[in-house]
């Protein structure tokens, strides 16, 4: 191999190192927003049984998050329906806002 091609081949894996960077960039989003929305879900869960139990709907729903997402979650109830609203982590907050999750869960009256 000849110190011409050694050198490109350092440009090409230099080059190469932004376009990684943004795909593992990309997946994380992803899974930010994949497990973002198994929280909703168990949190709108747990706000259709607080609902059902006569407690705090609200509550119930933030208890059943982890401490990252209790930051900004909405939670939205009435006509035995809860409804959750929860946005991933991202770097960008313009991003997180745009990639929001809802969940929603319904208490049955008697």
């Amino acid at each position: 191999m000849s110190r011409s091609e050694s050198g490109q081949a350092s440009v090409e894996l230099l080059g190469s190192v932004p376009a990684l960077l943004a795909l593992c960039l990309v997946l994380f989003q992803l899974g930010a927003v994949g497990y973002a929305s198994v929280l909703a879900g168990n949190a709108a869960e747990a706000g259709a049984l607080a609902m059902a139990a006569g407690t705090d709907v609200a509550a119930g729903a933030r208890e059943s998050l982890p401490g990252w997402s209790r930051a900004h979650p909405r939670v939205d109830s009435g006509h035995g329906r809860v409804r959750v609203h929860l946005q991933p982590p991202s770097l960008l907050r313009l991003v997180s806002r745009r990639l929001e999750v809802t969940a929603e869960a319904a208490v049955n009256a008697p």
